[in-house]
């Protein structure tokens, strides 16, 4: 499938919880967000006959995202459904890793051992801080964990000024010793309203940082539907990555849909949601018409974020969650 700019979309992003079991302050208030009746969410059966039609589609990759997609109970039996489609080239999972460890070995079974790893700060105090929470040794168990299991893994930092920025060079140097990808991440406006986004810290911002630090630090080639800028440090066996969320640097080779919890599309990051597909399949569709419909939401897809962003309803996405859109 390709939409209108003739990207190929080959990837979909499916969040099978808007519950969270951190309070990312970036993300959520304290209190967190109302959470969805289970009856509003995509049911298992929903979210495998939408892993079906897409694979006849041409979809080669899968990530299940949250919330933290853990707290669902029939998630691994959602997995190894996922595996037998054989549908999927590649199956992703990005988690907090407070609830992964028992998992390690049956995703290892599975074929599954690409996991993304949020983790915003290596100091347990600032960790507490910024997700409300004191799990920092338990994620970092989780990390070594599967560091040791040889999962191939992205640990995904969100950088935002006067937090964390001081964490940016000793998470780099994660990458010295192991073999991941360190990606820092532009803060989006999705943080249910905790801030304005005015003062932002760019991928430009984090770029100089490590620039200053790494004098010999070099840019790899890049690939269709890349979010990641992607540098290495000669001699350390990982690489160091930016994502410039907000900036919307790699628009031209998106490759992907998003689909909520509650089953809301959105073909963009930044656009409204282009169609609730929980509701159109339980008006009692035929994948024929289901297919269709997805061939169509493609099409429509935008140039870029900014285009979709002019395109809202609503003015403001502040007081959105990443955790209710989806990761």
């Amino acid at each position: 499938m390709t939409d209108s700019f003739n990207r190929p979309i080959d990837y979909v992003r499916i969040a099978i919880t808007d519950r969270c079991n951190l309070r990312c302050f970036y993300c959520m208030p304290a209190e967190g967000m109302p959470y969805e009746a289970k009856s509003h969410l995509l049911s298992f059966e929903e979210i495998k006959r939408i892993l079906i039609v897409l694979g006849t589609l041409g979809f080669k990759k899968i990530r299940f995202t949250g919330g933290e997609p853990f707290l669902r109970k029939d998630f691994m039996q959602l997995l190894a459904e996922t595996a037998k489609l054989e549908a999927y080239e590649s199956i992703h999972i990005t988690s907090n890793g407070t609830l992964l460890q028992k998992h390690i070995q049956k995703l290892k079974d599975l074929g599954i051992t690409k996991i993304n790893l949020s983790l915003d700060t290596l100091n347990k105090d600032r960790f507490h801080e910024i997700t409300r929470r004191d799990d920092f040794e338990k994620v970092m168990q989780t990390f070594y964990m599967l560091v040791d299991h040889k999962f191939q893994i992205k640990l995904n930092a969100v950088i935002m000024k006067g937090i964390n920025t001081q964490d940016i060079i000793p998470l780099a140097e994660l990458a010295k010793k192991h073999a991941v990808d360190v990606r820092f991440i532009e803060e989006m406006p999705f943080n249910g309203g905790y801030k304005n986004n005015k003062d932002m810290y760019r991928a430009t911002d984090i770029f100089a940082d490590l620039k200053a630090y790494y004098s010999t630090l070099e840019k790899l080639p890049s690939h269709h539907g890349d979010t990641a800028s992607l540098f290495r440090v000669p001699g350390y066996k990982g690489n160091i990555g930016l994502i410039a969320a907000f900036s919307r640097t790699f628009c031209g080779t998106c490759n992907r849909l998003r689909i909520s919890s509650k089953g809301e599309i959105k073909s963009c990051l930044y656009d409204d949601g282009t169609i609730n597909i929980r509701d159109f399949i339980r008006s009692g569709v035929s994948n024929e018409v289901l297919a269709d419909k997805f061939r169509e939401i493609i099409r429509l897809k935008p140039m870029d974020g900014f285009t979709a962003e002019k395109m809202r309803k609503s003015p403001s996405n502040v007081m959105q969650s990443m955790s209710s859109i989806g990761g």
